[in-house]
């Protein structure tokens, strides 16, 4: 089995795929990724609010208002980088996989290719050789 890397926005792609279709899947698929990553971030403001001391900083509700708007830009932004893969993992679902370049073969194919083969290694400072 082939491993597809992730789908970057500039990747070539097959032919056949229209370009509103690509377009409208990644825009879809990064909505969803700001979306879950903006629903963790709430998660964890919240449990920051729950434990923290009535007196804390962190359970200050006057600011609730901006620091949601933070966290949804935050979201956007890191949706954007494709942080989490979940674009990527989306947009492998719903479009056609690029064209894979057939596997190069190992650089040390051979046995006989090993550096230390036929030779017995030791190790700095003991007495005795190791057995091969």
């Amino acid at each position: 089995m082939q491993a597809i890397g992730p789908i970057a926005p500039g990747a070539a792609q097959p032919a056949d795929i229209d370009p509103v279709l690509r377009a409208r899947a990644v825009d879809a698929a990064e909505k969803f990724e700001a979306f879950f990553i903006a629903q963790n971030l709430k998660a964890m403001r919240r449990s920051t609010q729950a434990l923290a001391s009535e007196d804390s900083p962190f359970n200050n509700k006057i600011n609730q208002d901006m620091l949601d708007m933070a966290d949804n830009l935050v979201a956007d932004t890191m949706a954007r980088q494709r942080a989490f893969g979940i674009a990527d993992v989306i947009l492998r679902q719903l479009l056609p996989a690029p064209a894979v370049p057939p596997l190069q073969p190992a650089l040390k194919p051979e046995p006989a290719a090993v550096a230390l083969h036929g030779k017995t290694p030791t190790l700095r400072g003991a007495a005795t050789p190791l057995e091969p």
